[in-house]
């Protein structure tokens, strides 16, 4: 030793121990234990949302609703309070302890404060502000991911910096821990569902608000109009969607659409005069007015039909979007609506408030998809609550049940949808909803874009819902959506020129088809023009809808040289651009109880039809032409067919003007005090044209082929035949030979058809017999092979043979069917078929004293109609069949109350005999085009007239213009 102390032998000085300093102080500590406590929370709730999120994952269910929001909602609070505190304190607590000798400690401390900043970070990315939006699925899973598993390691490494700092106290972390696990078994437990049932049925007590109309409220209230009518706050993140919807028929649904607004106002009308208020038109309203309806104001009849704050509401986002319940197929507007509850702050107007909305829609979209999204806003049956309706006594004080327009059965029964078994064409693939072909896939920057399966990029469907009504665009003054809908309907229709017969007559000898060779005409001699329409991408009737005030004409065109020889469908510039009456149109000629036309959207007065000529899904019409050709032309002769298309007629035009007129309103086109010029738009669906060559005119003609399979023609002319009923089977059993031998299986099976319906069993099963030599062939409806067997072998007697083929209709499935999306037991012609064939075995069973069998074959038929009014309640065979069953089994009961349904669904034959015989008085035209064959003459005095007339307009407008 050195040191004095040490010489002397004393001890030396103890050296002073350096002072431990905490690496968190007394105020940091405050911090801290803010922290620790916002941790805490957010552990307990984080620990409810990711339950919460298991259970969905677990049970495929959803369990977010109102209280939910509100815990992630505090889940945003508590995230975004955390994150200066936790910043201040990692940076304060590294700076204080980054030369401590403990290097582990500080470097766990490092790792633990960058993931803490990541915990943070993620939570920022996955909250869209300011129009920031993480938004590709893979990025944002990604940071979803990383913000899950970001506490789990921030525990882990907190656990490792203590145990590299001073002693854990394990107790505290316990309690802790205990704490956070009672507080998230708590708010589970607290988690109830929206006291409103998801897709509940509203009560039956609340009915009588809304009846002739089946629709009803959730509750049996009334829904404030303000709920309903909140378009811009959709408008926030469904920009496109709400664009294309602006400019829907949906939202010109109600009172801002000229000509429901002439019909309804009519129908309110009458309904105050007959009845003493406006009840009746709430049929009208299910539909057409649902704000102003089910918030109360539709049934003042001083509802002020143009200023009332909801007359122009339409169908807002809101309504379709409310319904929670589709509550039967019978239309009418049977569906239940609710007022939506929103997420926190919806309707507030303080922007920070809207703002705190707008994040809770976006970052958890789930609870308004719950809302607003059904999976039953993707099926037909959606569609059927408003698509489909029926008349009924209160409105008409006729009768308690008359058909209306019906876009649902149509297409349910088709092949288009894969559950009809009766149909002549099949698609390659079903289209199971509407949405498929009215709703298509649009490119989409939109908040709920999605990538589906059918696109390539971000889209949304179409709210535009694009179709026909070309009308309510052109009173807009919107060319861009008429040539929207004008463009939709390319190639959905196509016309043919198919044969000529000699003698002018339908049995006069067949030249077809035509082209490329075409036959030479003879001066002087009668000819028959056989024209063909054909439905192609149709999954419904043609035309649909407003089926009375629909124009749907074919216009033909016959010329030689410069010189018109034939016409048939022209618009007489001179009665308001009315289609000359008698031409054939697609339509249905309805009538009132006095035979008169149905000409103003009346419904009240509708009675019944003179003539239908709607055209199923997939099948064809057969229109004849009679023409002469005069001695004295000198060039060939050019037949033109264009099938024109026109929404409204100018009848009913003329009627919307002048009622639109009456209260205030003049819409376009109209001279006030004048009739009504219809300018609206023309668009052509369709058109053909062939040239023939004429005896003792040299001059060279040429056609080209039709781009139509021959056999294809054939059949699509034969169908037309066959569905004008037993007048043309003679000229269908022609048609369908033709296709036989061109070697396809159509033929041989609509053969079968045809004989069928003429009665001609045995030559329907030889008809059928071969036709199962195609059975082989790719494409055989081996279901509609069984169809016609069961028809004709139950026809026959042989009922065992029969039952077993209809059933085969509707049970069979094989892997060809169900790629394709073919379901045959919805086809509730075969299943009533096959009902009165196990009827009729009963029958048989009882008549040999076999009681047994005989209640077992009538139990099954039993069951069999059931399942008809499962999928169609209104069918009248199955409650005629099915009062005929319980008469039978002794159940008096059941057998009276179908009695009742089949009376109230049966359509009142008797009654018609008047009004027909009325209407074909009043309507030659109309008259000449209801018989069972017809012929229109291309050469109508008339008609020629007009077409002159109009030429002269013209040449003189033209020569107008040049000058």
């Amino acid at each position: 030793m050195t040191t004095a102390a040490a010489e002397d032998g004393s001890k030396p000085a103890p050296r002073k121990k350096k002072k431990y300093v905490r690496a968190v102080g007394p105020k940091l500590r405050k911090l801290l234990y803010f922290i620790f406590i916002l941790f805490a929370l957010l552990f307990a709730n984080s620990g409810y949302l990711g339950l919460i999120t298991f259970l969905e994952w677990f049970t495929g269910k959803t369990y977010q609703d109102f209280y939910y929001q509100y815990m992630f909602l505090g889940h945003l609070f508590l995230g975004f309070i955390l994150i200066l505190p936790v910043i201040i304190f990692g940076v304060i607590h590294l700076w204080n302890s980054k030369d401590r000798r403990n290097r582990r400690a500080v470097r766990i401390g490092y790792a633990l404060f960058v993931i803490s900043l990541l915990l943070l970070i993620t939570g920022i990315l996955l909250v869209r502000i300011a129009g920031f939006d993480l938004r590709q699925p893979l990025a944002r899973q990604t940071v979803y991911w990383l913000h899950v598993a970001s506490p789990l390691l921030l525990v882990w490494l907190y656990w490792l910096h203590r145990l590299a700092g001073p002693r854990i106290k394990w107790k505290i972390g316990m309690r802790f821990a205990g704490v956070a696990g009672a507080a998230i078994a708590l708010l589970v437990i607290m988690q109830l569902q929206d006291p409103r049932e998801w897709n509940s049925i509203g009560p039956e007590s609340g009915v009588k608000y809304f009846e002739p109309s089946l629709a009803r409220t959730s509750t049996g209230d009334f829904i404030p109009a303000d709920s309903l009518m909140n378009d811009e706050y959709c408008l926030k993140c469904h920009a496109d969607i709400h664009k294309d919807w602006s400019d829907s028929v949906h939202r010109f649904s109600s009172f801002n659409n000229p000509p429901y607004f002439a019909s309804v106002s009519e129908t309110r009308e009458v309904s105050l005069k007959r009845d003493g208020n406006v009840q009746a038109s709430r049929w009208c309203a299910g539909c057409h007015d649902p704000v102003p309806f089910f918030s109360g104001a539709f049934d003042d009849p001083e509802f002020d039909m143009l200023d009332h704050k909801t007359a122009k509401a339409g169908i807002t986002c809101t309504v379709c979007h409310a319904i929670t319940h589709v509550n039967s197929v019978r239309g009418n507007a049977d569906y239940t609506i609710e007022e939506p509850l929103h997420y926190p702050f919806a309707s507030s107007d303080n922007p920070i408030l809207q703002w705190v909305n707008n994040q809770l829609v976006k970052a958890k979209p789930t609870f308004h998809k719950k809302t607003f999204m059904k999976p039953f806003h993707k099926t037909a049956e959606f569609c059927s609550t408003c698509h489909k309706v029926h008349l009924p006594e209160a409105l008409n004080k006729y009768k308690e049940f008359l058909r209306g327009q019906n876009h649902y059965d149509p297409y349910l029964f088709s092949g288009v949808s894969g559950h009809g078994a009766r149909s002549f064409y099949y698609p390659p693939k079903a289209v199971d909803n509407c949405s498929k072909c009215h709703m298509p896939l649009v490119k989409s920057d939109d908040f709920g874009a999605q990538m589906f399966d059918d696109a390539t990029e971000l889209s949304v469907h179409n709210h535009l819902f694009p179709s026909a009504n070309t009308g309510i665009a052109w009173l807009r003054e919107r060319e861009d959506i008429i040539k929207a809908h004008q463009d939709y309907l390319k190639d959905t229709m196509r016309v043919d020129i198919f044969g000529i017969r000699e003698g002018g007559e339908i049995d006069g000898k067949l030249v077809a088809p035509l082209r490329p060779q075409v036959p030479e005409l003879v001066p002087g001699e009668k000819y028959l023009l056989e024209t063909v329409i054909r439905t192609l991408k149709l999954g419904h009737l043609f035309t649909q809808g407003t089926v009375d005030s629909n124009e749907v004409w074919l216009d033909v065109t016959v010329t030689s040289g410069d010189r018109v020889i034939g016409r048939s469908g022209a618009m007489n510039p001179d009665k308001a651009n009315e289609v000359d009456p008698w031409s054939h149109f697609v339509n249905v000629f309805m009538l009132d109880k006095d035979g008169n036309r149905i000409d103003r959207r009346n419904p009240q007065n509708i009675f019944t039809p003179l003539y239908n000529h709607q055209i199923p899904p997939g099948a064809g019409q057969t229109v004849h032409y009679g023409i002469t050709i005069p001695e004295d032309i000198d060039s060939p002769v050019t037949v033109e067919l264009k099938l024109q298309y026109r929404k409204f007629d100018s009848q009913y035009m003329d009627f919307v003007a002048k009622q639109n007129e009456r209260f205030g309103t003049i819409i376009r086109g109209h001279e006030p005090g004048k009739d009504y010029i219809n300018e609206m738009p023309v668009t052509t669906l369709a058109v053909d044209s062939v040239t023939f060559p004429v005896k003792g005119i040299e001059q060279m003609v040429t056609n080209e082929d039709r781009d139509i399979p021959v056999w294809q023609r054939w059949n699509d002319y034969g169908i037309g035949l066959l569905l004008k009923g037993k007048a043309e089977l003679r000229q269908a059993e022609e048609a369908f030979s033709e296709v036989e031998k061109l070697g396809r299986y159509d033929g041989p099976m609509n053969l079968a058809r045809v004989f069928n319906t003429e009665g001609r069993l045995d030559d329907a099963v030889d008809a059928l017999k071969r036709a199962d030599k195609f059975g082989d062939t790719e494409g055989f409806p081996r279901w509609t092979y069984a169809w016609l067997s069961g028809s004709i072998q139950s026809q026959q007697g042989y009922l065992d043979n029969a039952e077993q083929s209809l059933r085969s209709v509707l049970e069979d499935s094989n892997e060809e069917m169900r790629e394709r999306g073919f379901d045959f037991s919805l086809d509730i012609e075969v299943i009533n078929l096959l009902g009165r064939t196990l009827f009729d075995l009963g029958n048989v069973r009882d008549r040999q004293g076999r009681e047994d069998e005989s209640r077992a074959y009538f139990d099954k038929a039993i069951v069999r109609f059931k399942k008809t009014l499962e999928i169609d309640p209104e069918n009248v065979t199955a409650h005629h069949n099915l009062q005929l069953l319980y008469e039978k089994i002794g159940d008096r009961e059941n057998a009276a109350e179908h009695r009742r349904l089949h009376l109230r669904y049966k359509p009142d034959d008797n009654a018609k005999g008047r009004a027909v015989r009325l209407a074909r008085q009043k309507y030659p035209a109309a008259n000449h085009a209801a018989e069972d064959v017809v012929i229109y003459s291309l050469q109508r005095e008339e008609a020629l007239k007009e077409t002159d007339e109009s030429k002269a307009i013209e040449t003189k407008t033209e020569a107008s213009d040049v000058n």
